[in-house]
């Protein structure tokens, strides 16, 4: 948990900083900052989501193959 939250500290602060630096706003640096993260975990829920499927579509492929293989042999 710790490795989490000094991960989290320090990707609010390379946002904040990346955007103040081309903004010259706190206020939209600190916004950016706050809103990047939560933007990226409802992204990244629904590609885990896509990628879990396609992960299980090369599974029952794979286990159709060996049924197949099984049957003709």
């Amino acid at each position: 948990m710790k490795k989490t939250f000094s991960f989290a500290i320090l990707h609010f602060g390379v946002a904040f900083t990346i955007t103040y630096l081309l903004t010259g706003s706190i206020i939209i640096g600190g916004t950016i900052a706050l809103l990047e993260p939560a933007v990226n975990t409802v992204v990244f829920y629904f590609h885990d989501k896509v990628w879990k499927n396609i992960e299980l579509k090369k599974v029952q492929q794979a286990e159709r193959s060996k049924e197949s293989a099984l049957l003709m042999g």
